[in-house]
């Protein structure tokens, strides 16, 4: 008689809310999800961060006490956003914010966040981010799955930068190298992600269904013949230069008098919002620049058209979110936006001139209503679905674990299986080698002393003291 076992997803992510970021949002939706139907247990490992790194981190001075204060905030976030309540639980691994990389990295050993007792499938969003600088338990021997969701494309920012090249080279190889020993398979949101070992391009995200929601009441009044859309075009995201507003700010500046008479909305926030605004005052054409706000806003719901010239996403949230809400979307052929390309109401420009002629025709044109299986697409519940399939993950029954084989009674295929174990065995161990050396961590951009968590930490999170340190030992299969 086959047993149906009960699957534990432990979901870690690299940041959370009040961080109003795509790795704070979507796996909070993820393990909302995952666990809507209450057969699966589920578990988001987010990051806790001292107040002095709460405080250069979370917008609006808004800063937490406690992880249980934090944990309520997370909630709270959710259940407004969803028509169920969720059934996941909510675990805080040590971070540390860096103000090098603007990013939150781990501290200490963050697999043992989950008991070993339930240790089963292992979600890493942000697989690379992760693991540059994990020293501690393998993920592949506590977790039966470990499933990686690329999120970012750090090539193409770290390119940006002073001997962007060179550490894009650098940085290439470190993520196929962690990837590889630390994640049985690789989902990429996009084309538009680096190529990594074991990896699928699927889009397993979603949108917050109070879009679609938005979405619906849009269609019922273009069919009841009212006027559903009374504003004209617009474009939010964080306000830096390489989310999209170069290009977009050069398309209006060099085709201004085809476009006559179009007025922009801009909203976003961000270290670039001075020079944005100086620079659309130079144009001719109305562009308005506005602080950020909510994409959720009641605001945006009059706009008709939604232009989005960023070729820096992985997969731009709000291009979806503006889908779901019945708008036109404006934006190139980039592989970013393929999984758009389904929708009627995106419309892919090739070429400048494109562009131009698409925004003057979704300005005196009506949006075309989504059908059920589009807007299904768009849904959380869709993504799930997606996500199950792309990590071939048996929703009930457990992998096996590798158990040992003596050399001699393995036909050839396994041998050679056996050595490529081997060879990754000895990988990892250099990875664990260098990560355990502080000169070395710090030479490659760790944050200083985050070997093990501070007292200020393990006080937060009721951690017990640092165990006396051990060298850790690797036995290669043999």
């Amino acid at each position: 008689m086959s047993t149906r076992m009960r699957r534990h997803f432990a979901i870690f992510t690299t940041a959370s809310l009040p961080w109003m970021t795509g790795t704070a949002i979507n796996p909070l939706f993820r393990a909302a999800y995952l666990a809507k139907d209450g057969d699966k247990d589920v578990t988001l490992v987010i990051p806790w961060l001292c107040l002095r790194d709460q405080e250069l981190v979370y917008p609006n001075k808004v800063v937490f006490d406690s992880p249980l204060e934090h944990e309520s905030y997370v909630r709270r976030w959710i259940e407004e956003r969803v028509d169920f309540r969720p059934s996941f639980s909510i675990k805080f691994y040590p971070g540390k914010f860096s103000t090098d990389m603007r990013s939150i990295l781990p501290v200490g050993d963050i697999t043992e966040c989950i008991p070993d007792e339930v240790a089963d499938i292992a979600v890493l969003e942000e697989p690379e981010h992760l693991n540059w600088y994990h020293h501690g338990r393998r993920w592949k021997n506590k977790f039966r799955r470990v499933i990686g969701i690329v999120h970012t494309n750090y090539l193409a920012y770290v390119r940006r930068e002073k001997n962007g090249q060179v550490i894009a080279c650098f940085l290439k190889y470190a993520n196929t190298w962690v990837t590889r020993i630390y994640c049985h398979k690789i989902i990429r949101l996009s084309g538009a992600t680096q190529d990594l070992p074991r990896s699928v391009i699927c889009n397993v995200h979603g949108v917050n269904p109070k879009f679609l929601e938005v979405g619906k009441l849009k269609l019922r009044q273009l069919q009841s013949g009212e006027k559903a859309f009374s504003k004209g075009a617009y474009y939010i995201g964080k306000m830096v230069w390489s989310k999209g507003y170069r290009e977009l700010l050069d398309l209006l500046s060099k085709y201004q008098s085809k476009l006559a008479g179009l007025e922009v909305d801009l909203y976003g926030s961000g270290e670039d919002s001075d020079e944005v605004r100086e620079s659309a005052k130079c144009l001719s054409l109305a562009v308005n620049v506005h602080p950020g706000r909510d994409h959720a806003d009641p605001l945006f719901h009059e706009y008709k058209v939604f232009i989005n010239p960023s070729t820096t996403d992985v997969v731009c949230t709000t291009t979806a979110e503006a889908l779901a809400m019945g708008k036109i979307v404006i934006c190139a052929n980039h592989p970013s936006n393929e999984f758009f390309k389904q929708f009627p109401n995106c419309r892919i420009y090739n070429s400048e001139e494109e562009f131009v002629q698409l925004t003057l025709n979704a300005l005196s044109e009506q949006p075309a209503p989504l059908t059920d299986m589009q807007r299904y697409e768009l849904s959380w519940e869709a993504a799930t679905e997606r996500f199950i399939e792309a990590a071939d993950i048996n929703p009930h029954a457990p992998e096996s674990r590798a158990h040992q084989t003596s050399r001699a009674s393995l036909p050839a295929f396994l041998r050679t299986r056996r050595l490529k174990q081997n060879l990754e065995d000895a990988s990892v161990y250099l990875h664990q080698a260098l990560s355990g050396l502080e000169v070395t961590r710090c030479a490659f951009g760790a944050v200083p002393k985050t070997l093990q968590p501070d007292e200020q930490l393990r006080k937060d999170l009721g951690l017990a003291p640092p165990p006396k340190r051990k060298k850790l030992k690797f036995k290669l299969m043999t």
